[in-house]
């Protein structure tokens, strides 16, 4: 693997933590108002019902950002071996 292709691996590693990190944060923010609503008798199903919907909500938008990132780094893999096999044929002459 290049050094160019090494990089590219550690970008996309580190861009997915990222976005599990920020994910984790983001549903422990919004644990704390959801949280206090379901303790409240009258709001406690719907709270419970909202607080699914949006949970699934947003680990739909940051599985999507990882998915994108995968791709992204997949399509730079394609065009650093390209680079890598231009330059090899390069050296043969």
């Amino acid at each position: 693997m290049s050094r160019w292709n090494q990089l590219r691996k550690t970008v996309e590693d580190l861009v997915n933590k990222g976005v599990t990190s920020v994910e984790e944060i983001h549903k422990k923010i919004a644990d704390m108002p959801f949280s206090r609503l379901e303790e409240i008798a009258p709001l406690q199903d719907t709270a419970k019902s909202v607080h699914d919907i949006h949970d699934k909500t947003v680990g739909g938008i940051y599985e999507t950002i990882r998915l994108v990132n995968k791709k992204v780094g997949e399509f730079a893999e394609e065009i650093l071996d390209g680079v890598d096999n231009v330059k090899d044929d390069g050296e043969n002459y």
